[in-house]
């Protein structure tokens, strides 16, 4: 009895109904909260999967994709601000307002530039956001009936507006407007680092190849001599940057050693702190050489740019230039002498024969004045040589007899050859064909092919032979004349022989030579149409080949 008074008192006084909302209103908020994590949960799913190297239309493809989950969508859409006009920019389901500037009478214009977030239900019977001017309108021709729209941000700067609707009739109220701004406010931040990754990454990419276009070959090298980046462009074998640390030295890849160089320049820039240049040499090549500081935020230097310059044709050049004016002033002084020269000599000469005429043929001294008539001839022939020689300007071919050329080369350094007690034999091929050649510049090469030999004989014991030889061959269906200089020397020693036509390659003393000679030695011989070739053995001797077509001239003027 008593407990049915307190249930019709509970009853009266609505205590059973004060539950029972309470309880509902428990179950409502418990859902909201479900509903509100549930979305957060897809937030955070959502930043996790979308990249910053992502596309805009890869990441509202993804949001689109999961975005179900959270609220109901049919329609997802970006405009983004570029060059202060609101742009559509990416939309799933696609539609032909993409890549076009938005009017500013739409509702899309005006949450932008009011910097406010708008619901809009088409069948509500309030009064809508602004006026729908369909031909102008996107959302209307989207055939959307319910939009959120709300302002993308990055540190108070609007970007943009996220459009997300749906073709139900009031779909959408304060708690998804609320979802959808903190979703807003999470895709803001991802575009803007994407847009941030593609600036960094098309600045890094223009740089890259600004780096690489240079033609020059160039190399950033730390404090520890390890070389981090170059630009593929290293005259010869490039560096191979994915070996160990340990062996990515520039002592190592650039210079072939296995210490630092002695005087190193990559310290003196370290220890100085400024650039520095250098011409320095490396296979026969010669490069000039820049090195910069790399300082970083506290004005140190942490890396060294090493820049090298190819200038091997240059020097190169340049040696033939002061060759040439040595030339110049050997030709002046040959004319000197000559001009000196020949009258006296064309006294003695011409005394000798008149004595000659005046004496019996069976007179001894008739033997005596034939050999200053020969010897005089000789010494007018030796210094018309050398004015031949001297003339060096005149590049001109014509038909040439090589067997003549030998033997005004001969004649002009024999005595060299013959005071280091060096026989020299010729075995010259009296049918060899004329070719079409610049007489001068081939007494240049036989000369330099003869001198050579005679070096190489040097340190030789024992008899010491050059033998030099003319003859044709056929090879490749070509017909060829050939000088042959032959040696017993000292021989070339393997590894250097694809290394001797480089120029400033020499084994010679510094005083001795240049390291030129068969590098325009070669270059004469190609301009011609023909080669070098060059065999060789270690204790045994050296041959060199002059190798030219008979046919007509290949080359021209040169």
């Amino acid at each position: 009895m008593f407990d049915d008074k307190i249930s019709i008192i509970r009853n009266l006084t609505g205590v059973n109904s004060s539950k029972l909302n309470y309880y509902l209103e428990v179950q409502r908020s418990n859902e909201q909260i479900k509903i509100q994590m549930n979305r957060l949960e897809i937030i955070h799913q959502l930043i996790k999967d979308i990249n910053i190297d992502m596309s805009l239309s890869d990441i509202v493809d993804r949001v689109y994709s999961k975005l179900p989950q959270a609220l109901t969508c049919s329609f997802l859409g970006l405009a983004l601000v570029k060059d202060n006009q609101l742009t559509m920019t990416a939309a799933i389901p696609g539609n032909g307002n993409i890549g076009q500037p938005v009017p500013e009478s739409s509702v899309l214009w005006r949450a932008y530039s009011k910097c406010q977030k708008l619901l809009y239900n088409f069948n509500q019977s309030c009064e809508p956001a602004c006026e729908l001017l369909p031909e102008e309108e996107p959302v209307a021709d989207w055939g959307l009936r319910s939009v959120a729209i709300v302002t993308l941000r990055v540190r108070h700067k609007v970007i943009g507006v996220l459009v997300v609707g749906d073709r139900g009739d009031v779909t959408y109220g304060d708690s998804e407007l609320m979802f959808i701004e903190q979703l807003a406010d999470q895709l803001a931040i991802c575009i803007e680092d994407a847009s941030l990754y593609k600036e960094v990454s098309k600045g890094k990419q223009e740089w890259e190849a600004t780096f690489k276009a240079v033609p020059d070959p160039i190399f950033l090298i730390d404090k520890n001599f390890n070389v981090l980046r170059h630009n593929q462009h290293y005259v010869g074998e490039a560096p191979d940057l994915d070996i160990p640390v340990q062996e990515q030295k520039c002592y190592r890849i650039l210079w072939h050693k296995d210490a630092p160089c002695e005087n190193c320049p990559v310290e003196e820039v370290y220890q100085r702190g400024r650039g520095i240049y250098k011409q320095l040499q490396n296979d026969g090549r010669v490069f000039d050489s820049f090195y910069y500081p790399m300082v970083d935020q506290h004005g140190e230097i942490y890396a060294v740019i090493l820049h090298l310059k190819d200038v091997t044709e240059k020097v190169k050049m340049e040696a033939q230039l002061v060759n040439s004016a040595k030339l110049v002033a050997i030709g002046e002084m040959a004319a000197g002498v000559a001009h000196e020269l020949n009258s006296p000599m064309t006294v003695m000469i011409g005394t000798a024969q008149m004595m000659q005429r005046d004496l019996p043929k069976d007179d001894p001294r008739h033997e005596w004045l034939d050999d200053i008539i020969s010897c005089g001839m000789r010494c007018k022939k030796i210094i018309q040589n050398l004015l031949s020689f001297s003339r060096q300007g005149q590049f001109s071919v014509a038909e040439t007899n090589v067997n003549e050329q030998v033997e005004k080369v001969l004649s002009l350094i024999h005595y060299q050859i013959n005071r280091n007690n060096i026989d020299i034999r010729k075995k010259l091929d009296p049918s060899l064909p004329h070719i079409m050649a610049n007489g001068h510049q081939l007494q240049q090469v036989i000369i330099n092919l003869l001198l050579n030999a005679r070096d190489a004989l040097e340190e030789t014991p024992g008899q010491k032979n050059i033998v030099i030889t003319t003859f044709t061959r056929k090879q490749q269906d070509k017909d060829w004349v050939v000088v042959e200089v032959k040696d017993n020397g000292q021989g070339i020693a393997p590894e250097n022989l694809q290394k001797i036509f480089n120029p400033f390659y020499t084994s010679k003393e510094a005083s001795k030579g240049t390291g030129l000679g068969l590098s325009v030695s070669l270059g004469i011989a190609q301009s011609h149409g023909g080669t070098i070739e060059v065999e060789s053995e270690l204790g045994v001797g050296s041959t060199f080949r002059l190798v030219l077509p008979q046919m007509e001239n290949t080359g021209g003027e040169t």
